[in-house]
């Protein structure tokens, strides 16, 4: 890795809830990193995935959903994380939907319009699910008229479609440099976070619309002895009737949940997981912004 050509940076990845930023990075990183749903707001912390290759090394930066709505304390600091990302980048990637265009984008638009000092490539996610792409040209060159792109990549993330020319065009655009990182590390986060994260991710998916987005996970405990991780996490919601929502009928659903959790730990770590879950009540811990700090919702600015 001594090549004068070799190119180091960061790379932003923003736009509004749900439009696939994690699902990029994942593929990009080539494994899980960052957890997904079909849910807005399952991203809430700024998280680095680290590429590295013989001729580069690429941290990209998973971001929060830009909220223009949301007046919540937790609102606020996942705005503030992924508003933060624009700066001290090379290369922003502004990540859309398709041939969907809401007022959230225009925002986020705005926001780079104001803020964006680096190029800036336009990616249109989840081109796959599209019933005519022919329409996609024209969709394209009404939003060049908005924003000097450097690049318009269309890609689908969840397929792989076109995310290794993003990439390609992503490498052109970043500056000569040195390793960032050792050549090993994959995230700048640590394996408590990681499995406090995986079982957000599943009680996202096994509650669906039934829980609002006042829940979080904690990791009281977090052990490795020889081959096996024990781990301990505790699942916060804010009222009573939102504990027996995640605990569930005899308490299958929290069964569920520690159990798909505890198979991906330990696809994750390569080692046996003992996963222990409980679930407390921890009143307005989502508009506190004391208790988010306790929480680990620091700003990472």
């Amino acid at each position: 890795m001594t090549d004068s050509t070799f190119k180091s940076g960061y790379v932003a990845i923003i736009g509004r809830p749900n439009v696939g930023k994690s699902t990029l990075i994942n593929r990009i990183l080539g494994q899980k990193l960052c957890i997904t749903s079909r849910r807005p707001q399952t991203t809430r912390h700024r998280i680095l995935g680290i590429k590295t290759s013989e001729a580069s090394q690429l941290i990209y930066v998973d971001t929060p959903g830009l909220h223009f709505d949301g007046k919540r304390a937790m609102n606020r600091y996942m705005n503030r994380a992924a508003a933060s990302s624009i700066e001290d980048v090379d290369v922003i990637l502004f990540v859309i939907e398709g041939l969907k265009w809401t007022d959230e984008d225009a925002k986020v638009l705005e926001r780079l319009q104001s803020n964006a000092r680096v190029p800036v490539i336009l990616v249109l996610n989840k081109v796959d699910k599209l019933s005519n792409k022919n329409d996609l040209l024209p969709h394209i060159a009404e939003l060049a008229k908005q924003y000097d792109f450097a690049h318009v990549v269309p890609i689908s993330a969840r397929k792989g479609v076109n995310v290794e020319q993003l990439e390609t065009e992503i490498l052109k655009l970043m500056p000569e440099g040195e390793l960032i990182f050792p050549e090993e590390q994959l995230t700048d986060r640590s394996s408590r976070f990681l499995a406090a994260e995986l079982v957000r991710e599943k009680l996202f998916r096994h509650l669906g619309q039934e829980l609002p987005y006042s829940i979080t996970v904690e990791i009281e405990e977090f052990k490795q002895e020889k081959e096996l991780y024990r781990i301990s996490a505790v699942i916060y919601v804010e009222r009573d009737g939102q504990k027996n929502i995640v605990i569930g009928k005899k308490g299958e659903l929290l069964k569920s949940v520690g159990k798909d959790a505890r198979i991906e730990m330990e696809q994750l770590f390569d080692c046996k997981v003992f996963l222990q879950v409980w679930v407390k009540v921890r009143d307005g811990w989502s508009d506190n912004e004391r208790m988010l700090k306790n929480l680990g919702y620091t700003d990472e600015l």
